[in-house]
């Protein structure tokens, strides 16, 4: 994909979507100015609004494709910048966040797949294993300067079978997900224990982002 410009959706009291609760108003005077997402992941939108920070929604597109000998960590992480700086260049001035997350075997990253029979497949190759989630953030402070970082959680999957895969992948979670699984949702019954960060694995690793808030002179606190 290209670089364009997509939707934006707004989150706070004056503008409540249902969907996303403890959003706080953008137009509140004693709130610090809203990030704006370029994400259009609903699971990164509502661990912002969880937290009561302010959001806007304005989704990146860029070339996600793997260069030649890139780790994950360095995938991750570049995407995550990409997709900051597309956006940024949109809307300069303002925060920027973006995140991009995958999850890896070894070395092989295991994308989105791409139909029912790649998820099955997927979540054959992590099934009694250990894999790790890479969850990468970028921040553009509305001076331009960007700051990421990415955090690491090993999951473990159960021992099943082909049959306990495909009823999974067939209820269609699987289908816009790193990994072929959503932890959040019908995939916790594939886990069988996690080392690291709950939320990363989700989509947005909350410790890294209260790190790079701080470091950016934005420290979170709990009134917004």
């Amino acid at each position: 994909m290209t670089e364009g410009e997509g939707p934006i959706r707004r989150f706070g009291p004056g503008r409540r979507d249902p969907d996303f609760p403890g959003s706080r108003s953008e137009e509140d005077p004693a709130a610090p100015p809203p990030l704006v997402l370029a994400s259009a992941s609903p699971r990164r939108s509502q661990i912002l609004a969880t937290l009561g920070l302010v959001h806007q929604v304005q989704p990146a597109h860029i070339d996600e494709t793997v260069t030649t000998g890139e780790s994950p960590t360095k995938y991750a992480e570049r995407l995550s910048r990409g997709k900051a700086a597309a956006v940024a260049g949109l809307r300069a001035g303002e925060w920027i966040l973006a995140g991009d997350t995958v999850v890896a075997i070894g070395g092989k990253i295991l994308g989105k797949p791409r139909d029912e029979d790649e998820a099955v497949a997927m979540l054959l190759e992590l099934a009694n294993r250990t894999h790790r989630v890479l969850s990468a953030l970028a921040l553009v402070e509305p001076g331009g300067r960007v700051r990421s970082g990415v955090q690491v959680t090993e999951v473990r999957f159960r021992a099943f079978g082909e049959t306990f895969a495909r009823a999974y992948a067939a209820t269609g979670e699987p289908m816009d997900k790193a990994g072929a699984y959503g932890i959040q949702g019908k995939g916790a019954a594939l886990v069988e224990e996690i080392s690291g960060d709950y939320s990363g694995v989700v989509g947005l690793p909350v410790p890294l982002l209260l790190r790079l808030l701080a470091e950016a002179g934005r420290p979170y606190r709990f009134s917004g």
